[in-house]
């Protein structure tokens, strides 16, 4: 029996060095190809840094080429139009309305436009609830066939603007919103 184990123990640590000298091995072409592969830095920082001191160290006296100079670049003056930023602001939320004389109810979603500074927006947004509140009094006024197709939706959204304008020169003195988007437009 004593014979038995010794041959089964020299396989054992025959195994264990043969999978070393083979990690090894393996390592070793890794790192070989890893090397034919990116090879020496021809640009390492150190090279790059003796070549700009080398660069800088050249006595000014050396002629200036024209391929050394970068050309300016010239600028053109052109004719521009007065443009003025547009300026949104979207009401969180939708409005929700009965339509006069129907059982049906008219859902819309607002947006504003202006051109004016961002103050009209930030009033508009302070005065909110108040703004919701006149608008919903002018959608009550609304029957269905005030509210179907692209022409009546253009007359509602030119009627809200109105409204919220008002309001706004009620409550700030000056409304300054130029244009109400309805951004969605639910009736059912």
């Amino acid at each position: 029996m004593a014979d038995e184990e010794e041959p089964k123990k020299k396989l054992r640590l025959l195994k264990i060095i043969l999978f070393v000298v083979g990690a090894f091995v393996v390592l070793g072409i890794g790192l070989g190809i890893g090397y034919l592969m990116f090879g020496p830095q021809k640009n390492s920082p150190e090279q790059l840094v003796a070549e700009i001191i080398e660069r800088n160290s050249q006595p000014a006296s050396e002629e200036v080429t024209e391929e050394d100079v970068t050309p300016e670049k010239v600028s053109k003056d052109s004719p521009k139009d007065e443009v003025f930023q547009t300026l949104y602001f979207e009401f969180p939320g939708t409005l929700t309305t009965n339509l006069q004389g129907s059982r049906r109810f008219l859902q819309i979603g607002i947006g504003i436009s202006t051109q004016y500074d961002n103050e009209i927006l930030t009033n508009v947004e302070v005065h909110m609830p108040a703004v919701k509140a006149a608008l919903l009094v002018t959608l009550s006024d609304y029957t269905e066939e005030d509210v179907v197709g692209s022409d009546a939706r253009k007359a509602l959204a030119e009627d809200l603007k109105n409204t919220i304008n008002a309001e706004m020169e009620r409550l700030e003195g000056f409304g300054g919103v130029e244009g109400v988007h309805l951004t969605s437009y639910i009736m059912q």
